[in-house]
């Protein structure tokens, strides 16, 4: 009896929170659109939030949310907060807006509730008519996320289990396995081996203590630890302090965050990024972002999961085609990057020139409209000087349409592996002698720093630095690490190592 009373409790509380977020439906963000679904009969209700930064002529994936009466504007909020955090991709929203929960969101009927037991139709027309229509309708890639809480969460794991094509990643909140005496256990035990290979990411979360226990999560968790398959990447996280209302939130944005684990908007970024080694002698890579599951080669083959994990340095043996590839839970959004180091000499160097002083490689500055680096050797320069303490490119004659030749003599204080690194906006290059070190012309911002390796020895080295500024911002920085650098702590060129004419 008692066991009866606590399961239409539960039931009138999904009731209740679900007509409770019903209330709130003129206060949606997005557009509402419906569809009229032939598998259920009736017309639905869905509202549809696009991208913040939306750009037609891309593809986006999609995040269904259920319970979309109370639930679209917190999955809106979460997620531009990570997209902002540069932890998921931009993403269409759609909720599904509520008719009767109790019927959509249970695949079984219980005599308490006269109306459950409409899932599989519900189902049905999410993969048949739903999916379809944003298909047609909407930019979608077809990368679905499905979130449901409560009983929405007990729908997120029939849809993992009996249509797993359907989505790709399934959050389920506080989800109600408890429904008709835990059956999902016995269904989950039969079919979790039968999604190896498919790839999908399934995150569970529920409120810490008794309730963790009473909403059936913890034999869920034991059923997934031992019947999961290796490929289904899979969280079960209990929360303190939670309400079963509040919980949606965390569960949200840890349950997007978890689902594209690794994401990042921008391709591994190690130093140095190419450059020479000495045979026989190892030089450091650093990779400088935080990626969760980084894993890399050095013959050239593209990199997998059984590829030796990076760690904060790794040190390589030239020569070698190094590849570096982070791994997320969504693998398209997995990215490779790659580097070239070759076998050569260390570059001869200069005795102390004459009529040279320290303080600051000579500058030539010129005008006019360029799109790319130009030659300087047919150009006459509008001014001259020295790039000491006191120059700033802020300080030319003019913010646009420039360029600027930096020359002089690089005294060099020990031997060893030497990483340059440039960065611009716009184009620029740097040359060692007549070695073009790194090559980063056209019109582009700045922020995306290109380095180089290159054994030097003790002495002087011609340097060599060029950059046009076309318009919008502006700026230039040459930097390096010095040889037997624990960290990769790039610096600016001291001046007094930097030589000019007199």
């Amino acid at each position: 009896m008692k066991r009866k009373l606590r399961l239409i409790l539960l039931l009138l509380m999904s009731a209740i929170f679900g007509s409770r977020g019903a209330s709130f439906a003129q206060d949606l963000p997005g557009k509402k659109d419906s569809i009229t679904s032939a598998v259920l009969n009736q017309k639905r209700f869905i509202q549809v939030v696009l991208p913040q930064k939306f750009d037609p002529a891309k593809k986006y994936d999609v995040l269904y949310v259920l319970d979309g009466d109370g639930n679209t504007k917190l999955a809106m909020d979460a997620q531009r907060f990570l997209e902002d955090e540069a932890y998921v991709p931009p993403i269409i929203i759609v909720g599904v807006l509520n008719i009767d929960r109790n019927h959509d969101l249970t695949h079984v009927h219980i005599d308490e509730n006269k109306t459950s037991g409409g899932g599989e139709k519900f189902l049905d027309f999410l993969k048949d008519e739903l999916i379809p229509y944003i298909n047609k309708n909407y930019p979608s890639n077809g990368q679905n996320t499905i979130f449901g809480h409560s009983l929405g969460g007990l729908f997120v794991m029939n849809a993992l289990l009996y249509e797993p094509q359907a989505f790709k990643s399934y959050i389920a909140a506080d989800p109600s396995f408890w429904f008709k005496h835990n059956y999902m256990n016995k269904i989950a035990e039969d079919k979790l081996p039968g999604l190896a290979s498919m790839h999908k990411t399934l995150y569970i979360s529920g409120r810490e203590g008794p309730n963790y226990r009473g909403m059936g999560i913890v034999g869920m968790d034991s059923i997934l630890k031992k019947y999961a398959p290796a490929d289904l990447s899979w969280k079960a996280q209990p929360y303190p302090g939670e309400t079963h209302g509040s919980v949606r939130f965390k569960s949200m944005y840890d349950g997007l965050k978890f689902t594209y684990g690794g994401y990042i908007n921008a391709a591994v970024q190690f130093h140095p990024m190419n450059g020479i080694m000495l045979k026989d002698k190892p030089a450091p890579v650093w990779v400088i972002t935080d990626y969760s599951s980084v894993h890399y080669t050095t013959d050239g083959t593209e990199p997998t999961l059984n590829s030796p994990k990076w760690a904060d340095e790794v040190s390589i043996t030239g020569p070698a085609k190094l590849m570096v590839k982070s791994f997320t839970n969504r693998e398209e959004y997995d990215k490779t990057t790659s580097g070239e180091f070759k076998i050569g000499e260390t570059l001869p160097p200069l005795a102390k020139p004459g009529k040279y002083k320290p303080g600051g490689f000579n500058y030539s500055y010129y005008e006019g409209q360029f799109d790319k680096l130009p030659d300087f050797k047919k150009l006459n320069p509008v001014q001259t000087g020295i790039a000491d303490k006191n120059f700033d490119i802020d300080k030319l004659p003019l913010k646009e349409n420039f360029a600027l030749l930096i020359e002089g003599k690089l005294e060099v204080k020990q031997d060893g592996y030497y990483i340059f690194g440039l960065d611009s906006d716009d184009g620029s290059r740097v040359y060692i002698g007549n070695k073009l070190l790194i090559d980063y012309d056209g019109l582009h911002a700045a922020g995306n720093v290109k380095s180089y390796m290159v054994p030097l020895a003790k002495g002087f080295y011609p340097i060599r630095v060029e950059y046009f500024q076309k318009g919008g911002g502006r700026s230039l920085q040459l930097i390096y690490v010095l040889p037997g650098s624990k960290q990769p702590h790039a610096v600016p060129i001291p001046l007094e190592l930097q030589y000019g004419k007199e």
